[in-house]
């Protein structure tokens, strides 16, 4: 059985910094795609960042440059290290684990306030 257990969301001023991680079991991070996706109120699931198993990253335009995703495949761990953050980036985020089947973590809160 596969799950993913998000930590590290919280409320943080404008400018300030969260590391996420999503704490896999059931599923290897270091051979699946992992990722991670933010839903604020009212609008769609949106992805984030992306880590695929052969390290190669990819980034939501709007976080490029601020975010950060990386793994950890002896703790089994994904995180996604947020700085400079803005209260644009105020939304519950997701981890994702895809191998052959996509699977999703419960979600943790991050609120930035102005």
């Amino acid at each position: 059985q596969v799950q993913l257990v998000e930590s590290g969301g919280g409320l943080v001023q404008a400018g300030g910094s969260l590391r996420l991680s999503c704490a896999a079991s059931g599923i290897s991070v270091s051979i699946s795609v992992m990722g991670w996706y933010r839903q604020a109120p009212g609008k769609q699931r949106e992805s984030v960042a992306v880590i695929t198993n052969g390290r190669t990253t990819n980034y939501a335009e709007p976080v490029k440059g601020r975010f950060t995703i990386s793994r950890d495949n002896v703790k089994n761990t994904v995180y996604l290290q947020m700085d400079s953050l803005k209260p644009e980036d105020t939304a519950v985020y997701y981890c994702m684990a895809r191998w052959g089947a996509t699977y999703w973590g419960q979600g943790t809160q991050v609120t930035v306030s102005s």
